[in-house]
């Protein structure tokens, strides 16, 4: 049986119903992630590894080089 999912659009997205927003779902030991221009293609990950990458975000541990 497929899980349905309940989306919820980032705090940090336009206001607003526009098809600009980052949404996450969560099931039992996973999170989905999404665009809402493009709802039918999501990203599956576990909660720490979105921790871990939230994290670098936070820190700029992510941030490119400059060239």
């Amino acid at each position: 049986m497929t899980q349905s999912l309940h989306w919820q659009k980032s705090s940090f997205s336009e206001g607003g119903d526009g098809n600009t927003c980052v949404e996450l779902a969560a099931s039992s030991d996973t999170i989905h992630l999404r665009e809402s221009d493009i709802p039918t293609t999501h990203l599956t990950t576990t909660p720490a590894t979105l921790v871990h990458l939230l994290a670098g975000i936070r820190t700029g541990a992510l941030t490119t080089p400059s060239a």
